[in-house]
C-alpha cells in the first residue's frame, strides 16, 4: 500500500502531461501554415463540435476502465474481445512512431535555434546528418525514459507550464503591440471573410492535420491508476486540457496574423514558424532576438517531455495489456525495473524505417513536412478507435458504469461517438494526398507512395505478430538462427540497395521497395512452412 501511495500523482500534472502530448504552439503553427487566418473558423468548430465531446468521452472511458493499465487497448478489449484490444494496442503504438520521430526533430530544431540564433543550422544541414541526429536524440531519451524513472514526471510539469506560460505572453504581447501600433496586421484585408476557410477539396487534406493537433489525450489514460481518486480526477483532468487547448488554439492564431500575412507565407513555416513568431514579437518591442531564445529553450525542455511520454505511455500501452496469446514473448519481456527492453528496442526499428522513408526527400523541410504529414494520416485514423469504444460502452450502458457520464441519454450520445467516427474516418482518408509540394510531381508520387508503404508496414505488422506468437506456441521459439540470419540478411540488402539509389530518382526507389516489400512476404510465406530444427512440446 505504501509504494502505491508514492506513485499518486495529483490530476493537474495528469492534465500537464496531456497538454504536453496534445498540443503545442507548433501545431497552431502548422495548420496556420495549411489554412490561413481561416483556421481560426476551424478551431472553433473543432473546439465545439470536436475536442469537447472527445475529451468528455476520454473521461467516461477512463472512468468506467479506472482499475485497467492499458488505456485505449483496455477499453476496447473490455467492449469487444482479446484479439480487438491487442490490435488496437498495436495500431496505436504504431501511431506514435511517426509522432516520436516528429518529436525528435523538433527537438534537433529547437537546440537549433537556442544555440545560433537562427534558421541555418538545420538549412545547411545535409538530410543523412538530420536523420542520424534524430536517430541520436531517439536513442538517447530511450536511455533517460530507462534510468531516470521520474523524468517523464518533472519533464511534463516543467515543459507543460513553460509552454503555455510562453504561449500566453505570446497572445498578450501580441496583442499590446497591435493595439499600440494603430491596429496594423500583416494579414490584410482583415474581416470577417478573412477568418472563413474555403471548403473545397484541398480543405478536407488537411482535416487530418487537425485532428491530429489536438488528439490524445487517451494517451494518459494508463496513467489514470496512479490518481488517488480516479473516478472523479480524471474527468478534471480532461476538462483542464480542453480549456487550455481552447485558448491556445484560437488565440494563438489570431496573434499569428499579426506577424505574418496569412496569403504569403514562408515555405518553411512549419518547421521554423514558431521561433519566427518570437524573433518577430522581440523586434517589435526592441529586444532583438530576447524573446526567441526564451521559447527556444521552453520548445526544447517541452519537447524532450514530450519524447519521454509518448517513449514510456506508448510502450506500456502495447505491453501491458496486450494478452499472452497474441503478443510474442520476446516482446513481453521486461528487465528487473519491469520495463519493456525489447518493446523499446522496436520502437527503434520502425522509427529507423520511418527515417530511412523519408531521408532520400530534395531537402530537409520536405523530411519535416512529410513526416509531419504522415501523422495526418495515422494518427486520426487509430483515434476512431476511442469513438468506437465509447458507443459501443453507450450501446451497452447498463454494463458498463460510472460516477462520470457523457450525455445522460444513450441514443444522443452514442450518435455523437458515430458522428465523430465519421468525420475521422473521412479525414484520413484525405489526408493521404501529399501536402507542400507540387501536385502530381515526382516529390508528390514518392509521397503518396511512402504514405501508403509506411501505413501497410506499421499497421500489417501487427497482423503478423500473432502468427509468431502461434510460432512460438508450437515451437518454444519461433524462428531458429538460420532464419534470423535470412531475414535479417534481407533486411541489409534493403536498406543497402535504397541508400545506393540516392537522388532523386523516385520511379526506381518506389519500383524497389515495391519489389522488397514482395519479397519479404514471400519469405515470411516460406518461413512459416518451415519448422525450427528443435522444439518443444
Amino acid at each position: 500500500m505504501e509504494n502505491t501511495k508514492k506513485n499518486f500523482i495529483s490530476w493537474p500534472v495528469l492534465a500537464m502531461m496531456g497538454f504536453v502530448t496534445v498540443i503545442g504552439f507548433e501545431d497552431i503553427m502548422y495548420n496556420f501554415k495549411n489554412q490561413g487566418m481561416g483556421v481560426i473558423t476551424s478551431w472553433v468548430i473543432m473546439m465545439i463540435l470536436y475536442v469537447a465531446p472527445y475529451s468528455l468521452m476520454v473521461g467516461q472511458l477512463g472512468s468506467i476502465f479506472n482499475s485497467e493499465g492499458g488505456g485505449l487497448s483496455s477499453w476496447i478489449r473490455g467492449t469487444n474481445n482479446e484479439f480487438l484490444g491487442y490490435f488496437t494496442a498495436w495500431t496505436y503504438w504504431a501511431a506514435s512512431i511517426p509522432y516520436v520521430v516528429d518529436t525528435a526533430q523538433s527537438v534537433i530544431v529547437g537546440f537549433g535555434w537556442a544555440f545560433t540564433g537562427d534558421y541555418k543550422f538545420q538549412a545547411n544541414m545535409p538530410n543523412s546528418e538530420f536523420t542520424l541526429l534524430t536517430f541520436i536524440v531517439f536513442i538517447a531519451f530511450i536511455f533517460v525514459q530507462r534510468h531516470l524513472s521520474n523524468s517523464m514526471e518533472v519533464l511534463s510539469t516543467i515543459g507543460g507550464i513553460a509552454m503555455f506560460a510562453m504561449t500566453v505572453l505570446f497572445i498578450i504581447m501580441s496583442v499590446t503591440g497591435l493595439m499600440k501600433s494603430g491596429g496594423h496586421m500583416a494579414t490584410q484585408p482583415m474581416n470577417i471573410h478573412t477568418i472563413i476557410p474555403k471548403f473545397d477539396l484541398k480543405y478536407l487534406t488537411t482535416i487530418g492535420l487537425l485532428i491530429y493537433a489536438i488528439n490524445g489525450c487517451e494517451l494518459i489514460a494508463p496513467y489514470v491508476t496512479q490518481l488517488k481518486k480516479p473516478k472523479t480526477e480524471f474527468p478534471k483532468a480532461m476538462l483542464t486540457l480542453v480549456l487550455m487547448t481552447t485558448f491556445l488554439t484560437i488565440f494563438g492564431s489570431f496573434s499569428l496574423g499579426i506577424f505574418f500575412d496569412a496569403n504569403n507565407l514562408p515555405n518553411d513555416l512549419k518547421m521554423n514558424g514558431d521561433y519566427y513568431a518570437f524573433q518577430a514579437l522581440g523586434q517589435q518591442y526592441g529586444v532583438g532576438n530576447l524573446f526567441m531564445y526564451i521559447y527556444a529553450w521552453t520548445a526544447v525542455i517541452y519537447m524532450c517531455a514530450r519524447l519521454a511520454v509518448l517513449l514510456d505511455a506508448m510502450t506500456r500501452m502495447l505491453i501491458s495489456d496486450t494478452g499472452k496469446k497474441y503478443m510474442p514473448k520476446f516482446l513481453r519481456k521486461t528487465n528487473n525495473a519491469g520495463l519493456p527492453v525489447n518493446g523499446y528496442l522496436l520502437t527503434t526499428v520502425l522509427s529507423g524505417f520511418i527515417m530511412l522513408l523519408g531521408v532520400f526527400l530534395p531537402e530537409m523541410n520536405d523530411i519535416f513536412n512529410w513526416l509531419l504529414n504522415l501523422n495526418g494520416i495515422i494518427s486520426p485514423g487509430v483515434t476512431c478507435w476511442v469513438f468506437y469504444a465509447f458507443m459501443r460502452v453507450r450501446k451497452n450502458s447498463h454494463k458498463f458504469q460510472s460516477d462520470y457520464t457523457f450525455i445522460k441519454n444513450d441514443k444522443l450520445a452514442y450518435s455523437f461517438g458515430l458522428f465523430l467516427l465519421v468525420v475521422t474516418a473521412i479525414a484520413t482518408v484525405f489526408s493521404i494526398a501529399p501536402q507542400d509540394v507540387a501536385a502530381y510531381s515526382g516529390t508528390w508520387w514518392y509521397e503518396l507512395s511512402i504514405n501508403i508503404i509506411a501505413v501497410i508496414i506499421l499497421i500489417g505488422l501487427g497482423a503478423i505478430l500473432p502468427l509468431i506468437r502461434k510460432r512460438e506456441e508450437k515451437y518454444g521459439d519461433a524462428f531458429d538462427h538460420i532464419q534470423w540470419t535470412i531475414m535479417i540478411s534481407l533486411t541489409i540488402v534493403a536498406i543497402v540497395s535504397i541508400v545506393w539509389l540516392g537522388g532523386t530518382n523516385y520511379s526506381a526507389k518506389i519500383a524497389l521497395i515495391s519489389l522488397i516489400a514482395c519479397t519479404c512476404l514471400l519469405l515470411l510465406w516460406l518461413v512459416g512452412r518451415r519448422k525450427p530444427i528443435t522444439s518443444k512440446q
